[in-house]
């Protein structure tokens, strides 16, 4: 399953790991992909994720804001 997002509040590429690590270590996930430019975060899973998972992982990274694409 894959589905977008928009994260905001990103300055700089060291935003972007941190986000990665902690979208990626959530246990369904399988594989993410996030870009500073447009703040576009692809994440494939093996089930469903609620918004307020993706949520929850992307505050531990800093105080960035999530929204479905």
């Amino acid at each position: 399953m894959i589905t977008e997002y928009n994260v905001t509040g990103m300055t700089c590429e060291h935003c972007v790991t941190h986000v990665l690590a902690e979208v990626s270590a959530i246990p369904e996930v399988s594989d993410a992909a996030l870009t500073l430019s447009d703040g576009r975060l692809v994440v494939t899973s093996t089930a469903p994720l609620t918004l307020e998972t993706i949520t929850a992982a992307v505050a531990e990274a800093g105080e960035y804001q999530v929204m479905p694409r």
